[in-house]
């Protein structure tokens, strides 16, 4: 191997020496065992804590029982830790991290909610939360200080070796939820021109390397990529074949400055495990793997969801007033909308007053162009965000929308007419009702599709605000189809 370029092997821009040998140190063997019957023995059939083992504990800790709360705890993995320390209030919380101090590793804050990782956080000094760092891979790291005020930041990056500390300080230089901030540097580079031998053996006599890796990237002389290859490809063949001629050099590559759903997308579609992020200049700078891609669609989906219901980031551990500010916010936008509508309504009060039944059907006209808008932008937005639906697909969309409106606006009326008529005896009240039930369900439609793709073309997340503007279109316009129809044909 002594014509091995080691300069290339060790790139200055890639953090070769993962954080693993820290991690394993305090790694016990026993807690990745899928049977453990000490630690089954606390899950139910769903494999979340039990309510009784859950109580134990709380017991334990109000008791200050502290050797049994660690007798409890010790058996359980890592993330079931985190689970547990989520079930337990926010005033049992420091009191078990106290008790079960030698448990609360890296694995498991990396493992908590956001919101309960930070109180926890917030209780440690500088040196205790930059030995977790240490022991973390980059992102985890980054996500465990990011959000500490620039003062404590400092102190926790100053306890740190230079080495972790200049990772991590690359990585928050890059904006959030971009590929630069979420990127693992641990990763494994090497020229094309080794042969497969070449690689085993610098694999094997290199300890510092990182231990979990699923392809080694191939770079060329300025450190771009230019191929992978699969642990798969090289344990299953001959030493003396040169990784150019086995590398895969077809790769996905990701800017770092991508955006976290951009990327998720790019995972999904062409079903990758792992893949380069490059600067610039296109030099390899980290990796991105699928288990960060798995948390980032969670988050984007629960994102959205929440979003258009006006919820916040709906985490029952976020902090009561950030709750109640968001969700109050977005109340008094839904109050004004809802003014809107009933100011529609007070403009037509004479004729209501003449035709009181009009105020029996009424609500049933807006509530199903409601319905009926909630569906079309449901699966709108979830088009604009798996990119189905792009420029060039617009107009098709947009007249699929039309011709499903026009149906169930057709369909719902002509029961409703069937109903009225029923109930009422009135064909002129009936055929109001269907003009206005066709009418507010092609408003629905168009409404359901065309705001969310011009907020789109706005720059604006559609998910967000989309259901505000939708509601008011379906509430403000079904009245008004209803009670003018009515103005002109029943007065």
């Amino acid at each position: 191997m002594s014509d091995r370029p080691t300069d290339m092997l060790e790139a200055p821009d890639v953090h070769l020496d993962g954080a693993e040998p820290a991690r394993d140190a305090h790694h016990d063997p026993a807690r990745d065992a899928h049977h453990d019957p000490a630690r089954d023995a606390h899950h139910d059939s769903e494999n979340n804590l039990t309510r009784g083992y859950v109580r134990k504990v709380i017991e334990a800790l109000d008791a200050g029982e502290t050797e049994l709360v660690y007798d409890l705890v010790e058996p359980l993995h890592p993330a079931d830790i985190a689970d547990l320390i989520e079930q337990l209030s926010p005033e049992d919380r420091g009191a078990f991290a106290r008790a079960v101090n030698d448990l609360m590793g890296s694995e498991v804050f990396a493992e908590l909610n956001d919101h309960v990782r930070d109180s926890l956080v917030d209780q440690l000094e500088p040196d205790e939360v930059a030995d977790l760092a240490e022991q973390m891979d980059t992102d985890d790291a980054v996500a465990l200080i990011e959000d500490l005020d620039e003062e404590d930041q400092q102190a926790v990056l100053a306890e740190l070796d230079p080495e972790d500390r200049a990772a991590i300080e690359s990585a928050l230089s890059y904006p959030e939820e971009t590929a630069g901030r979420l990127m693992s540097r641990d990763v494994i580079a090497v020229p094309e021109h080794l042969t497969v031998g070449d690689l085993i053996d610098y694999l094997r006599e290199n300890q510092d390397l990182t231990t979990e890796f699923w392809e080694i990237f191939i770079v060329d002389p300025a450190h771009h990529p230019v191929g992978t290859c699969q642990l798969s490809w090289i344990l299953r063949t001959p030493r003396y074949v040169a990784l150019a001629d086995v590398m895969k050099r077809d790769q996905t590559l990701i800017p770092v400055m991508m955006d976290q759903e951009e990327l998720a997308l790019r995972f999904q579609k062409y079903a990758l495990i792992s893949a380069a992020v490059v600067d610039e200049s296109g030099r390899l700078v980290g990796q991105i793997t699928v288990d960060d891609v798995v948390h980032i669609i969670q988050e984007e989906a629960g994102e959205d969801a929440l979003a258009m219901s006006g919820a916040g980031d709906g985490d029952i551990n976020q902090p009561l007033h950030l709750t109640i500010r968001s969700r109050l916010w977005w109340l008094f936008i839904n109050l004004g909308t809802a003014i809107l509508a009933s100011s529609v309504v007070a403009a037509f009060q004479h004729t209501i007053e003449r035709l009181v039944v009009l105020a029996v059907i009424m609500p049933i006209i807006s509530g199903m162009g409601g319905n009926a808008a909630t569906q079309t932008m449901a699966v709108t937005v979830r088009a604009l965000a798996t990119n189905q639906l792009t420029s060039s697909n617009t107009w098709r969309m947009i007249g699929r929308e039309w011709w499903i409106a026009n149906a169930n606006g057709w369909g719902l009326g002509i029961l409703m007419l069937g109903a009225t008529q029923l109930i009422y005896r009135d064909w002129k009240l009936s055929a109001v009702v269907l003009l206005a039930m066709v009418l507010n369900s092609i408003n629905a439609g168009l409404a359901g599709v065309l705001i969310p793709i011009g907020l789109d073309r706005l720059k604006v997340d559609p998910a967000v605000v989309s259901t505000v503007f939708v509601t008011t279109m379906t509430d403000t316009l079904g009245f008004f189809f209803f009670l003018g129809l009515a103005s002109i044909f029943l007065m």
